[in-house]
């Protein structure tokens, strides 16, 4: 079998930089960062039953969730190689109470853009061999070049994401990413370490038959939530639909986006405002459905539109073909 002659991820965005329009190489540099981050977490995923890197680390994070081992790892990665670089102001990380400012020591104060991150989407996954992820979001900062970065150049709403990505680490390894220009899918190959395009131009099918949730949680669903789920059991027209629950983000929404389909994660679960976090989880995979042709939502508002309050901030998450959460906020708001 050979190998399709395809563009490398590094050709791709050096190709793709005019569609950025404030470029000046730093959001090219700032992604072969987290390129080279997620080829070192990558080798570590894959090597998890050799090394003594599974299990609890006996910590907790911020949230009050135990910490793995491999979720203190991909912190420490992302956050150091991003500093490294010398291309980013500040860096915040679901890991982490607040977030950490970087000083250039070329030109103090003067990078143009913050990353929120999450370093591993869906680690309670890792000892069970199932895929996990990173999920990554660039903003271009709002205080002035120069001087401190502060917790307003972090609280900004999704529609001012400039970049948005996510990494799953399973059978292969993807990187997907949008700059607002559409979304693209790169694998890696590991003979040669380079991320090569396998997926261009990704789009969520028109209609989806996937439905994606915790359905252990029913009973404290809200009713418009347990209402959908009946629609889609019922036995009418293209129905029922097909329930597939992973319990990564990543790879329930990366599954979807090729199938057609929906996530879900919504209040009323043991966590009243949703499990999921609007920084670092949903503003990042809601402005790459939209550029995907999909539709994100809390139930009744555009994800992208809603103004963040503080840096672990939950809410509901409704996303994937734009038919279905269309259908999903209808049973919501009756």
């Amino acid at each position: 079998m050979t190998l399709k002659p395809v563009q490398t991820l590094g050709e791709f965005i050096i190709d793709r930089q005019d569609h950025f329009k404030y470029a000046t190489g730093e959001l090219s540099r700032i992604l072969s960062a987290i390129r080279l981050a997620t080829k070192i977490v990558n080798n570590h995923v894959n090597m998890a039953g050799l090394l003594d890197i599974l299990g609890d680390h006996g910590e907790e994070n911020v949230q009050g969730e135990k910490q793995q081992k491999l979720d203190v790892f991909a912190n420490n990665i992302f956050i150091n190689t991003l500093s490294q670089r010398e291309v980013v102001c500040g860096v915040a990380s679901e890991e982490n109470e607040d977030f950490i400012a970087i000083k250039s020591s070329k030109n103090q104060d003067s990078s143009k853009y913050v990353v929120l991150i999450d370093p591993l989407d869906g680690s309670s996954n890792i000892d069970v061999n199932v895929s996990v992820g990173t999920i990554f979001s660039i903003y271009r900062r709002v205080t002035p070049s120069g001087t401190p970065v502060t917790l307003e150049d972090f609280l900004q709403p999704g529609h001012k994401q400039v970049a948005a990505g996510y990494v799953v680490y399973g059978t292969s390894t993807i990187l997907v990413y949008t700059t607002g220009h559409g979304v693209n899918g790169f694998t890696l190959n590991p003979g040669v370490g380079v991320f090569f395009l396998s997926h261009p131009d990704m789009r969520f099918p028109e209609k989806g038959k996937i439905y994606s949730i915790n359905e252990g949680n029913y009973s404290k669903f809200p009713t418009g939530v347990k209402k959908y789920l009946k629609y889609c059991q019922e036995v009418e027209g293209d129905r029922p639909y097909t329930s597939r629950y992973i319990g990564s983000l990543c790879s329930d929404f990366h599954r979807n986006l090729l199938k057609g389909g929906i996530y879900i994660y919504p209040s009323g679960t043991n966590s009243p405002n949703g499990k999921l976090r609007l920084l670092y989880e949903c503003n990042p995979m809601a402005f790459i459905a939209e550029q995907a042709g999909g539709k994100a939502s809390d139930g009744y508002r555009r994800i992208l539109d809603i103004e963040p309050t503080s840096l672990h901030q939950r809410v509901p998450f409704f996303c994937g073909s734009k038919d279905m959460v269309e259908k999903v906020e209808e049973f919501m708001k009756e």
